[in-house]
């Protein structure tokens, strides 16, 4: 393997990715989302599995700290290990939306494939319920939680890493959307 050309092309891909992906009025409607919710004196409800979780818990923090939007995420592994054990694995995410969600809430999921139950299985209970849904995902493009959101950020890949990283930055870009420029203390 010449590692050279590797890097060259996976740096390559990233940037088609982001440079080819319009994402523009999706990062815009969820900043009007996300601004009404914080409006509402409602709150964003982040959840993933795996990395994913770990973006979603990155999110919560920018969007509470540097966006001044209300923001909590299942990431802490009483709660998870509790809901998972009481309810299910597939329902544990759907269980902790009724736990803390209200209407008026948005729910932001993140899955690269977007098949995961319990993620899925939550988007279908908020969006009976009032609450606002929207996904990240990457795999197949008709995957059920992008078809379960109202607005769905979806790359055409399935290299999980790439997802992830592009997710991350969508994502983000979002919050700086928010705050209104990318460069700001964090004190």
């Amino acid at each position: 393997m010449n590692e050279e050309l590797f890097i060259k092309k996976y740096y390559e891909k990233c940037s088609d990715f982001l440079s080819n992906c319009d994402v523009t009025e999706n990062i815009i409607e969820a900043k009007k989302i996300i601004l009404e919710t914080k409006s509402a004196d409602k709150k964003l409800i982040f959840a993933g599995n795996g990395a994913s979780a770990s973006i979603a818990n990155h999110a919560s923090l920018d969007f509470t700290k540097q966006g001044k939007v209300k923001s909590v995420n299942f990431n802490e592994s009483a709660f998870i290990t509790a809901f998972a054990n009481d309810f299910g694995y597939d329902h544990w995410v759907e269980k902790a939306v009724e736990h803390y969600g209200e209407v008026g809430d948005t729910l932001i999921l993140i899955s690269c494939s977007g098949t995961s139950k319990n993620v899925v299985n939550a988007a279908k209970y908020a969006r009976k319920s009032g609450i606002h849904v929207i996904t990240f995902t990457g795999f197949l493009e008709s995957n059920p939680l992008k078809e379960a959101g109202h607005i769905n950020f979806w790359i055409d890949s399935k290299a999980y890493n790439i997802i992830e990283g592009i997710h991350q930055i969508w994502l983000l870009s979002i919050c700086d959307l928010i705050i209104g420029r990318t460069e700001y203390s964090v004190s």
